[in-house]
């Protein structure tokens, strides 16, 4: 977060659905007197599936129009081809963002990159769909090849094959290599697709404080459970200023001079490692489970040997690989195993 304890925010509804809506929601931020930097509204929606609710289209450019000369705020729309890129210069919008579903696919990112070709105003960038760094890396270097602005980063989440707390799942370790790798490069967290629902919200930007974000890209409507499009985790702008205020600021100056501030931070880091760690041994113990019922209906036994001393070979490979030592990797490997073992009995009891 900036340095005078002011995260850097990007506010407005998930979707422009109406020129009232669009005026209504401005109009509750500016009285909430929310701290926003930007307005953001979605008028092209990339969905996931057909039948949804798509956006208005160019039409709620002119909306968006109306909300900068009424209160001054630069404006900001996703954009996910050429011709929105363009539409969207032509109408002087202030700031783009590259949403998940368009980093996912590196031919798109390059369109939307030659479309900018030369523009000097700011663009962001949303981690892709699929928790994969190297796609997120290289979404982020079509643009920086391109553009001549500044260039962010936005952590909305991921999505997994498995059961999550989450609308799309943190992986924390992906934000955070990417934060090692490029630390001149401003990253927001979006709490609010992370989240999926109001409750978790403020948890996750709490933690976006902790861990030193650069601010947050969070939605807000005048009726959220009337909203066209994720109803579930919009809230009422005075909602989210209460939720700010009570957001506990780390001391800048603190982390950025002691070296105990910063092995927090690291602390930090790793608390989230261990607790994806714990995340997939869950999903791993789950997967033993129905390997067990798949043993127990061709009544094999749970140890198969072959199989043991294979695993334990790769695991040794791939221990060495990373710098971790043979007698770590084999104890590892049976306090796992023996844990697996008994969750596979499960099945035959």
């Amino acid at each position: 977060m900036r340095k005078n304890k002011k995260a850097f925010s990007i506010i407005g509804p998930c979707s422009a659905e109406t020129r009232e809506q669009v005026l209504e929601t401005a109009s509750l931020i500016h009285q909430s007197k929310l701290p926003i930097d930007v307005f953001r509204a979605g008028i092209w929606k990339p969905r996931t599936r057909p039948g949804n609710f798509e956006g208005v289209g160019k039409k709620g450019l002119k909306w968006l129009q109306e909300v900068k000369a009424t209160y001054g705020w630069p404006i900001a729309i996703e954009v996910a081809s050429a011709q929105q890129v363009e539409d969207a210069l032509n109408s002087e919008i202030d700031v783009l963002w590259i949403g998940a579903r368009t980093a996912t696919n590196p031919f798109s990112v390059q369109e939307v990159a030659a479309a900018l070709k030369g523009t000097t105003g700011p663009v962001w960038i949303k981690n892709p769909v699929n928790p994969d760094l190297d796609l997120w890396i290289g979404a982020l270097e079509r643009i920086v090849q391109e553009t001549k602005g500044e260039v962010g980063l936005i952590h909305r989440g991921f999505s997994i094959f498995r059961a999550s707390e989450y609308r799309n799942h943190p992986t924390w370790q992906i934000p955070i290599e990417m934060r090692r790798r490029y630390p001149e490069i401003p990253m927001l967290l979006d709490p609010s697709h992370m989240a999926g629902k109001r409750a978790l919200i403020p948890k996750l930007m709490q933690l976006g404080v902790d861990l030193d974000y650069d601010g947050w890209m969070t939605e807000v409507h005048c009726q959220p459970d009337q909203a066209w499009s994720d109803a579930a985790q919009q809230f009422k702008p005075i909602d989210l200023y209460e939720i700010i205020e009570d957001i506990a600021w780390k001391q800048k100056d603190k982390i950025n001079q002691g070296e105990e501030s910063l092995l927090e931070q690291y602390r930090q880091h790793i608390d989230l490692i261990d607790e994806e760690f714990f995340n997939i041994l869950n999903r791993r113990m789950s997967i033993s489970e129905e390997i067990g019922q798949l043993k127990q209906q061709n009544q094999l036994t749970i140890l198969q040997t072959e199989r043991v001393q294979e695993t334990i070979k790769k695991w040794l490979s791939l221990g060495e690989s990373k710098g971790l030592s043979k007698e770590f990797i084999q104890k590892l490997y049976e306090a796992v195993h023996l844990e697996s073992i008994e969750h596979q009995g499960k099945k035959l009891h």
